[in-house]
């Protein structure tokens, strides 16, 4: 059986400072923690078979989750996680530092460069910067941290988008063709339409998390004029390496 659904009831086992935890709330909050890990949303005769609990049990923890704003389930009957796991983690980042520690490593990035940095997440169905670095003395693309991308012409974009299961990338994003998608996969790295700001570049490469998953998109973003992506791939590829070695605890 999974770790966390071993739990004793209520009133039974080891204290923690002399209170004990609540069993029904560590099994409920190990069910929305298998769901974090579950790359699409799943059918409740999966999370029966792949937990060993019956459907019922299941269900009912599933209900208290729905209630709580935490789990969602679609017209397909399938469930999965809300967008308030995401501000959730978000708050985590924040309140880890890690905001702050990705930091130097787009400082970096543009000083290596003289281009701005930026890293993006999927946000709903729109690529998100939530960390931004502008080069000094140079004309800067004016692109704010909360601002959102074009998902299918941006660069940031086609590499979240590269990285999800295909059919979700399909409904994202119908207009786009999967060659595209592809090839993002196969050379690991990602230019922009060109269409979605006139006069303005990108590159972008994943950012890997440590589960393996592409938990963010690392671009470098120049007018037209100075667009350069021969000489931004590696560096961002370093950095991008840099970023995965915090996200797993390790010196970056």
């Amino acid at each position: 059986m999974p770790d966390g659904f071993d739990m004793h009831e209520e009133g039974e086992g080891a204290s923690e400072g002399g209170v004990r935890p609540l069993g029904s709330a560590l099994k409920t909050l190990a069910l929305l923690d298998h769901l974090g890990r579950t790359r699409s949303a799943v059918r409740l005769a999966t999370l029966s078979r792949e937990l060993g609990i019956g459907r019922a049990t299941i269900y009912q923890r599933l209900v208290t989750l729905m209630a709580a704003g935490w789990v969602e389930q679609t017209s397909e009957g399938l469930f999965r996680l809300t967008l308030r796991a995401a501000r959730v983690a978000q708050a985590a980042t924040e309140q880890a530092g890690l905001g702050a520690r990705t930091l130097p490593i787009l400082e970096r990035l543009s000083a290596e460069t003289g281009e701005a940095a930026s890293l993006a997440v999927l946000e709903g169905d729109a690529p998100c910067i939530v960390q931004r670095v502008e080069p000094q003395g140079v004309l800067r693309v004016e692109m704010r941290v909360g601002a959102t991308m074009a998902l299918a012409g941006s660069a940031s974009g086609r590499v979240l988008l590269a990285y999800l299961e295909p059919e979700r990338a399909r409904r994202m994003a119908p207009e786009l063709d999967p060659a595209i998608l592809e090839a993002v996969r196969q050379s690991g790295h990602s230019i922009s339409s060109g269409q979605t700001m006139e006069g303005i570049r990108a590159a972008a490469v994943p950012v890997f998390g440590h589960d393996g998953a592409c938990a963010a998109a690392l671009s470098l973003v120049a007018p037209v004029q100075r667009f350069a992506p021969d000489g931004w791939i590696q560096p961002l590829r370093d950095a991008a390496e840099a970023l995965r070695a915090i996200m797993e605890g390790r010196p970056a």
